[in-house]
């Protein structure tokens, strides 16, 4: 979507429409086959002066400029060595992601309740505004808050115990919290409205990384019926809203980072049906497991998932249960006021699965049963 983004954008005349027709459209400000292809046929007639049939060739040209151009492996490598990483400052987990979350594409975080994914979240918004020798990328944050549990209070406080002498001038707290632009965002279509303007705030803004906290919250408030017709809804408003989040990803090279919620599946063996999640699962045995939501679709859409859940004590661990780069593996970390922190010692290695129905552990003295009745 982004290569026909930029190939859209070609300038007519690069695009081998002839002299005479980019200078008859220029005076009416097409400048672009992304401009040309916009305009209706009888528009296009009017403008060019043009038969019906002669018309349609030079139609043909523009789309054939705007089809995005094959490239090699060796290319495609190039590329990935010129992206840079975002460092998670996880030390751990930064090494086996290559260096941090990938820029240019989407990594979720997904967890129960309170295992810290809005803590993870402010603590990447801090570091993305540090300058790049700091490890950060040295500009904004949009910070799109469905839940509203963003906290301005936590956010200098993890700034301040985390990097006490950078932040210790009260200046530098100020372009902080200047950088950090939150919006909340309270129903699906809005959602998708604020994310498909985003593209000049980019540029304007310096946005350096894209937050939304959670891609679920809303989904699962408007679409939580089980028939078809909510499922094809759902389904179609996660798909649009995954090829907008990769498309400003990819074109603007900046990370995307979003957390979704859990749910509870019944029964050993899921069905194809119900890893699509299309409402309430029907309790037909008396286990379960606890999984990441939205089904196994969306997991697909995420080129990154990093899991949390509970551990003993005050111990919870994150789990790489998706990622191109990393192997299966897991850490432990506290949730502390300079934010994530990861334990020494606490990494390891374990038995992945799809990451559509990934186990994930959440806190409770009661049985399954029972606690889902709470």
């Amino acid at each position: 979507m982004g290569q026909f983004s930029k190939m859209s954008n070609k300038k007519l005349r690069r695009a081998g429409l002839s002299k005479d027709i980019t200078e008859r459209l220029a005076v009416n400000n097409v400048f672009t086959c992304k401009d040309f292809l916009s305009k209706n046929n009888l528009e296009l007639l009017k403008l060019l002066g043009l038969g019906y049939y002669s018309l349609q060739k030079v139609v043909k040209t523009c789309c054939k400029a705007c089809v995005p151009e094959s490239i090699t492996a060796l290319e495609l490598l190039e590329r990935r060595k010129s992206k840079n990483f975002f460092e998670t400052t996880l030390p751990d987990l930064d090494k086996v992601l290559h260096g941090g979350i990938p820029m240019g594409t989407v990594t979720e975080i997904a967890g129960p309740s309170g295992c810290g994914k809005t803590q993870f979240c402010v603590m990447l918004s801090v570091v993305a505004t540090l300058p790049a020798n700091m490890g950060g990328l040295d500009g904004c944050v949009m910070y799109i808050d469905t839940e509203s549990a963003f906290s301005a209070e936590r956010l200098v406080q993890v700034a301040q115990c985390k990097y006490p002498e950078y932040f210790s001038q009260e200046d530098s707290l100020l372009q902080l919290t200047r950088s950090i632009f939150v919006d909340v965002q309270q129903t699906c279509s809005s959602l998708i409205k604020r994310l498909t303007s985003l593209e000049e705030e980019i540029i304007s803004r310096k946005i350096k990384l894209i937050v939304v906290d959670s891609i679920a919250s809303l989904v699962r408030k408007e679409y939580s019926g089980s028939g078809g017709k909510s499922l094809i809804d759902r389904t179609n408003f996660l798909s649009q809203q995954a090829a907008i989040l990769k498309y400003l990803a990819e074109v603007f090279c900046i990370p995307v980072v979003v957390t979704n919620q859990i749910t509870t599946r019944f029964g050993q063996n899921p069905t194809p049906s119900d890893l699509e999640e299309g409402g309430e699962i029907v309790p037909d045995t008396d286990s379960g497991y606890v999984t990441a939501a939205l089904g196994n679709t969306w997991s697909h859409n995420v080129n990154t998932r990093l899991i949390l859940q509970y551990l003993e004590g005050q111990k919870r661990q994150v789990l790489v249960a998706k990622s191109p780069v990393a192997p299966f593996t897991s850490f432990t970390y506290t949730i502390q006021d300079t934010g994530i922190v990861q334990e020494v010692d606490g990494a390891g290695h374990y038995h992945g699965t799809d990451p559509g129905i990934q186990n994930i552990r959440v806190r409770s003295s009661l049985p399954l049963e029972y606690a889902m009745k709470k």
